[in-house]
C-alpha cells in the first residue's frame, strides 16, 4: 500500500487530469447513476484509482466496485467467475451479441467466444465487455476443437426438430452454451459439432424469440441448477 506522500501525490495528480474511463454507459438516459469524490481521507488501497476518487466514479458497475481500477475489478471476478462458457455465431455482424455479452457478464460466465466475424457490434454490451474475457474462433470447427480440448460439452441452444426441452434438461456443470445469430439460428455445422441441443418452451403465436433473451434465460437456466445463491443479508 501506498504511504501519505504518496497518496498525497497521486491526489495531486488525478485531480488535474479527467477520469480514465467514460462515465456511465446510459449517459444523457435517466437519472446519473455512481457516486461523487470520494472524501478525503483516501483509502491506501491498490485496488482504488486515483482519478475516480478525485472526480467521481459513474461507471456501470456495482456498488462493491466503486472506485476501484478496472484491472482491479476483472482480478477479482476471476476469482469466483462460473464453470460454464457462452459461444455465439458472428456471421452476419448481429447486434445481439453486444446483448449476449452484457447477460453473461451478469451471470460471470467464464468466457463468452464470438465464432466467426472478429468484428462485433459492442453498443449492446455497454460497456460490460471490459470485464469480461473474450475469444475469437474464426469457424466452428476452431471452436468445437478448443472445447474438445478442454474436455467442455457443447450444448446449443435452438428451437430445432429433435432437440430437448431445456426445462427438463439437467445442463452439465462445465461446458459451453452455443447460440446462433438473430434469425438463421445455429448453422447446421454448429448443429452437428454440439453434443446436446435444447429449445426454449414457447406458448404464443410467434415461431422463435429474440437471441439475446434466448441466451439470457439458457444462462439463466444454469445459474438456477448450479450458481451459489444467498439469501439477502447473509453473511
Amino acid at each position: 500500500m501506498p504511504g501519505a506522500a504518496s497518496v498525497g501525490a497521486q491526489r495531486a495528480a488525478a485531480e488535474q487530469r479527467a477520469p480514465a474511463e467514460s462515465v456511465q454507459y446510459d449517459e444523457g438516459y435517466g437519472p446519473e447513476i455512481g457516486v461523487g469524490p470520494y472524501p478525503e481521507p483516501w483509502p491506501q488501497d491498490d485496488r482504488y484509482d486515483p482519478e475516480l476518487l478525485a472526480h467521481g466514479d459513474r461507471r456501470n458497475v456495482v456498488d462493491p466496485y466503486r472506485y476501484w481500477t478496472r484491472e482491479a475489478i476483472v482480478a477479482d471476478l476471476d476469482t469466483r467467475r462460473h464453470d460454464f462458457h457462452v459461444a455465439v455465431e458472428n456471421w452476419g455482424h448481429d447486434f445481439n451479441i453486444g446483448s449476449v455479452v452484457r447477460t453473461a457478464n451478469a451471470f460471470l460466465a467464464k468466457e463468452v467466444h464470438i465464432v466467426g466475424r472478429r468484428r462485433w457490434n459492442r453498443r449492446g454490451a455497454m460497456v460490460t465487455d471490459r470485464y469480461q474475457h473474450l475469444r475469437h474462433h474464426p469457424d466452428t470447427a476452431d471452436l468445437t476443437a478448443w472445447a474438445a480440448a478442454e474436455e467442455l460439452p457443447i450444448i446449443g441452444i435452438d428451437n430445432l426438430p429433435g432437440a430437448v426441452p431445456l426445462e427438463t434438461t439437467a445442463l452439465p456443470r462445465r461446458c459451453v452454451l452455443l447460440f446462433g445469430q438473430e434469425g438463421p439460428g445455429l448453422t447446421e455445422e454448429a448443429r452437428r459439432h454440439a453434443s446436446l441441443v435444447c429449445s426454449i418452451a414457447q406458448f404464443g403465436s410467434t415461431r422463435s424469440i429474440n437471441a439475446g433473451a434466448a441466451a439470457a434465460i439458457a444462462m439463466h437456466s444454469w445459474i438456477v441448477r448450479h450458481a451459489r445463491i444467498e439469501a439477502p443479508g447473509a453473511p
